[in-house]
């Protein structure tokens, strides 16, 4: 797990479950989990376990009862999750070939927060280099500041990927593709996913 940003609440949580069910040759209930860690809420211990499936550390069944298992992590995955950091290279006036001897990771520039990967379908954000096929790298949130891009889910049904702004009671759902109009929806209406990141692009 060296590779993967977790807190130190969730890793707790991660150790408390494998040696439960070392112990016991069974997973534990939410309720034995909050006990061990010594938590009041259970939702606190669901919103923990959701959070560390989603980054691929445990897996759920939600047809039978103690049915969280904690995944192996393997080492080859993890030596893939850094990958050497060369030096810098121009994309205007030519500079001195340096090579160094570094590393980055997605934890590098992901940091500790809860964040996830969507695959961009359209043109719509086209003028900030967000093209259909590329992936954005999206922090968890429900709050946005003016002009950031956020996925944004609309009337609980539909989510984009739009620039945000408040305009009185209305939310303005901005297009970067001249070609495109604005979305306008009351705020009410308008549940924000996460902000954007960056962005992942394969060219083969």
């Amino acid at each position: 797990m060296d590779g993967m940003a977790i807190t130190r609440r969730q890793k707790e949580v991660i150790d408390f479950l494998s040696g439960f069910t070392q112990r016991n040759g069974y997973s534990p209930s939410y309720e034995e989990i909050a006990a061990g860690l010594g938590l009041n809420s259970l939702a606190t211990v669901h919103k923990h376990v959701t959070n560390l499936q989603n980054k691929g550390l445990l897996q759920r069944a939600h047809n039978r009862s103690r049915s969280i298992d904690v995944l192996p992590q393997r080492k080859a995955r993890s030596a893939m999750d850094r990958l050497p950091l060369m030096g810098r290279i121009a994309a205007g006036r030519p500079v001195e070939a340096i090579e160094q001897a570094e590393t980055i990771s997605l934890g590098d520039i992901l940091g500790n927060r809860e964040c996830y990967a969507l695959e961009v379908r359209g043109d719509s954000m086209r003028d900030e280099h967000i093209m259909s096929g590329d992936y954005v790298l999206v922090e968890r949130t429900r709050t946005a500041r003016e002009g950031e891009i956020v996925v944004a889910l609309i009337d609980g049904a539909d989510a984009t990927l739009k620039r945000f702004y408040r305009e009185g009671n209305l939310i303005r759902l901005q297009p970067s593709n001249t070609e495109m109009a604005p979305i306008y929806a009351p705020a009410a209406n308008v549940a924000i996913q996460g902000k954007v990141l960056g962005i992942l692009r394969k060219y083969a």
